[in-house]
């Protein structure tokens, strides 16, 4: 494993907390992954080792349908972390996992875990914590599909993703992955998407350049969602 991982582990939320001794009792069952882009790390229903973390790279979490199609779950992002919960369930994996990036992942064995939780309750406490807001992301992206219109989606997503800036000020932001994806995950057709991109430009709001979006005016842009 690379020198500097343990030093990335220490200092994300999950683990920055812990002594040395128990940061060592989680380095001893982890393990480095490469992935390409477009590599599986796991397939839906192949069993549980463990959780994620993500390095650097892009993860997309997916549930695949019989038609060969896919709905985005979740995309997994640099120091982010997934499957803690399922790893408690004893259950096979209910997604699939795929780089959409080159990816380096350590995988944290579901031993380790356990042995942390029975030594040390605030590590009980920060994955607790960590699930739960797991589930109110989960909770409001329920609350998002059922009452909130397609362009309203878009126009949240893209405000997630633009730098803090004071009003009136132009900002540009990268996608961070293809359209289709963003789509998925969005519970829209690529289609639909690329519809409301078009409108919102016609309307002067944004200004699309293949995967880089400028937005003139949050201010405008936020006024628009409500």
């Amino acid at each position: 494993m690379p020198k500097n991982i343990p030093q990335i582990l220490a200092h994300l939320p999950l683990f920055a907390a812990l002594t040395p001794e128990q940061l060592a009792t989680v380095i001893s069952g982890a393990s480095e992954k490469r992935l390409r882009r477009g590599e599986v790390l796991f397939h839906k229903g192949d069993p549980v080792q463990g959780f994620h973390v993500v390095i650097y790279g892009q993860i997309k979490l997916a549930i695949p349908s019989a038609q060969g199609h896919e709905k985005v779950v979740e995309i997994i992002g640099q120091r982010m972390s997934f499957g803690e919960a399922v790893m408690f369930l004893d259950r096979p994996y209910p997604v699939t996992a795929e780089a959409l990036a080159d990816t380096l992942l350590v995988q944290i064995e579901r031993r380790s875990v356990l042995t942390l939780l029975e030594r040390d309750p605030s590590f009980a406490a920060r994955m607790l914590g960590g699930l739960s807001m797991r589930l109110h992301s989960l909770l409001a992206d329920v609350e998002s599909y059922s009452l909130r219109s397609s362009t309203q989606r878009v126009i949240g997503y893209l405000l997630l993703h633009c730098p803090e800036v004071d009003n009136g000020e132009a900002v540009s932001i990268d996608l961070p992955t293809s359209k289709q994806v963003i789509a998925s995950r969005l519970n829209l057709t690529p289609e639909t998407l690329s519809r409301i991109f078009h409108d919102l430009a016609q309307a002067g709001l944004i200004e699309v350049h293949g995967r880089s979006i400028t937005i003139p005016q949050t201010q405008r842009l936020r006024e628009f969602d409500v």
